[in-house]
């Protein structure tokens, strides 16, 4: 029981130290091309890396959630809004279950 506390005070400690350090450490203007464009893209792979394994696994057949993924990647890139990006998306997934899937 009492190594539980220190996990979690190791554990509480890493998290602090995550966010407070670059605070800290970092106080005049990233100059580096590299470093802006890591920190720039690094939260649109972070939502990525968290969404993309529940695209697949959201639906009852990977099939259905790969043919969404398609359906939705191919609707991004013509231009098509968040919106109806989704509402496409949870067609494709409806029809490949029922029709598909059946």
């Amino acid at each position: 029981m009492k190594s539980n506390y220190i996990y979690i005070f190791i554990m509480a400690g890493v998290s602090y130290a995550i966010r407070v350090l670059p605070l800290t450490l970092i106080r005049k203007r990233i100059k580096n091309r590299f470093l802006q464009s890591f920190l720039y893209y690094v939260p649109y792979v972070t939502l990525a890396v968290m969404t993309f394994p529940a695209i697949l696994h959201a639906t009852r057949s990977q099939i259905s959630g790969m043919l969404a993924l398609a359906a939705g990647v191919a609707a991004a890139w013509l231009g098509a809004d968040l919106f109806k990006v989704a509402i496409l998306c949870c067609g494709v997934v409806l029809a490949a279950e029922i029709f598909l899937l059946a």
